[in-house]
């Protein structure tokens, strides 16, 4: 089939090889299916990577932290049970969910171009754009089925074991919507790393620089501008929450402490300013917006730049 159609394509029609074929083109497919082709081929691919590997063991190992933590007998803001176990994944999220995600896109579209497979998938009837949506359906689906795994084995445990414990569902969902967003952000910054980085080893640097920021680094930096100057309260709760990861953790603590009384003096001002239904929306709100605009971004980059690197 392959033949007969680029023999009709560069061929004259009166060729021999071509007059005994149909001269018609092959109906092109409609976008939806070009991208659903590409998520299967990148779904696929994903899942004979190593960085699959490293995903999981990423998540049994700080997953694992954190649910024995919170498998101590205490109670944390009033949470026991599985509940409490939930609690801490949501915490272990923030954390883990950035490092997965970016490790798993950062090499994505550089990989592709430096290797030649962009290149090759051009060679068919699909656009860059096409090409690009399918990877970012696929990357995002092979990320988020762990925690969906996950959260809803801890959710479907905690109705067996404890019927009456209340807060379980509405923190599984918290806890899903916290990962989502996060998953969200984070993958969205590692395509637009892959997408402007011009070799392998680089676009692995940015990416541990970009967690490192996030994770750990942001924190000290607001702590030495703290203590060297007094910024008002709306400027500290900025700073933060420009951070995604801190945004997160603003939506945790709202979800199940509305007075924020773990924050101290800028948790009051938040509390008293905008109320917990504004913070968690903002903890929500901004994690989706970054990814959504480094998504396009990285889009862009795609379709302008060239195939192969």
């Amino acid at each position: 089939m392959t033949t007969d159609v680029l023999s009709a394509a560069v061929l004259p029609a009166e060729h021999p090889l071509v007059r005994d074929h149909d001269q018609q083109p092959p109906p092109a497919l409609p976008r939806w299916k070009r991208i659903l082709v590409v998520a299967r081929l990148e779904g696929a691919d994903s899942l004979r990577s190593r960085w699959l590997q490293f995903t999981t063991v990423i998540y049994a190992l700080v997953f694992g932290a954190f649910v024995w933590l919170g498998l101590r007998e205490s109670s944390v803001l009033g949470f026991t049970g599985l509940s409490r176990v939930v609690l801490h994944m949501a915490n272990a999220a923030v954390l883990a969910v950035p490092l997965v995600a970016l490790v798993a896109s950062c090499q994505a579209v550089t990989k592709a171009r430096t290797s030649g497979h962009l290149e090759l998938l051009l060679v068919a009837p699909l656009r860059r754009g096409d090409w690009f949506a399918g990877l970012v359906i696929a990357r995002a689906g092979v990320l988020l089925a762990p925690l969906l795994v996950m959260l809803a084995a801890a959710a479907l445990a905690g109705r067996l074991l404890d019927p009456l414990d209340q807060a379980l569902v509405p923190m599984t969902v918290h806890a899903l919507l916290v990962s989502v967003t996060l998953l969200w952000a984070y993958l969205g910054l590692g395509l637009l790393i892959s997408a402007l980085a011009k070799s392998l080893e680089r676009a692995v640097v940015l990416a541990l620089l970009v967690w490192l920021l996030s994770a750990a680094l942001h924190d000290f930096a607001l702590i030495g501008v703290l203590l060297q100057w007094r910024l008002p309260t709306p400027v500290v709760f900025g700073l933060a929450a420009l951070n995604p990861v801190e945004a997160a953790r603003l939506a945790v603590l709202s979800a199940v402490d509305p007075e924020l009384s773990l924050l101290g003096p800028v948790g009051f001002w938040i509390a008293n300013q905008l109320g917990p239904q504004w913070t968690y929306g903002m903890g929500l709100g901004w994690p989706t917006l970054v990814g959504s605009a480094a998504v396009l971004l990285a889009g862009r980059s795609v379709q302008r730049r060239d195939a192969v690197a």
